[in-house]
């Protein structure tokens, strides 16, 4: 495993920008706004068909991270990748053993190093397509010895669960991140 903090403030590709967090019951909200990137980001898109811009001028990236697990509980967080205009373009979830929120008051986690990348349906926030990525990460990590086989079972099922309740429009940080974007506890 690998412990990651949430902190966007040092990415190269983005020379402007603002990042925020707000602490709600059960998570931290952290907005990070790039005004001003020297290179977008695309990547693939979950079906597999074409690329997807998730980082240019003006793009947000709003993460929902849980605050309650704390150490060796399995969870996962959300990050919706918003664009310019404030549409979703992405929804990106780590999934973890281990969270919490450091002296610094940025959230981090143990990282499993599975991922579920969603494609959301035209300008919404329902989900189009999934994909679970990073699987020979996790096949590495396990090689390695940095990971069991039985935590790597959990992490999968872990992430097909996830999986089912973006499709089903039940992931519970779906619904607290689009709360806190139509109301952001100003």
């Amino acid at each position: 495993m690998k412990r990651k903090i949430f902190d966007l403030r040092p990415w190269a590709r983005v020379t402007a920008h603002t990042q925020t967090q707000t602490a709600i019951p059960g998570y931290i909200i952290l907005d990070f706004t790039a005004h001003t990137v020297i290179r977008p980001l695309d990547v693939p898109r979950p079906a597999g068909e074409g690329i997807v811009r998730v980082l240019d001028n003006g793009f947000r990236w709003v993460r929902a991270h849980p605050t309650g697990t704390g150490e060796g509980v399995m969870s996962s967080a959300l990050t919706v990748q918003l664009d310019e205009r404030g549409r979703p373009v992405q929804f990106y979830v780590d999934i973890h053993t281990g969270e919490g929120v450091g002296e610094d008051g940025l959230p981090w986690h143990d990282d499993l190093y599975l991922d579920v990348i969603a494609e959301p349906q035209a300008g919404g926030w329902g989900v189009a397509h999934t994909n679970i990525i990073d699987a020979e990460e996790l096949e590495e990590a396990v090689a390695a010895g940095l990971v069991t086989p039985e935590l790597a079972q959990t992490t999968w099922a872990q992430a097909r669960a996830v999986e089912a309740e973006l499709h089903a429009g039940t992931y519970a940080p779906l619904g607290v991140l689009r709360r806190y974007l139509e109301d952001p506890y100003t």
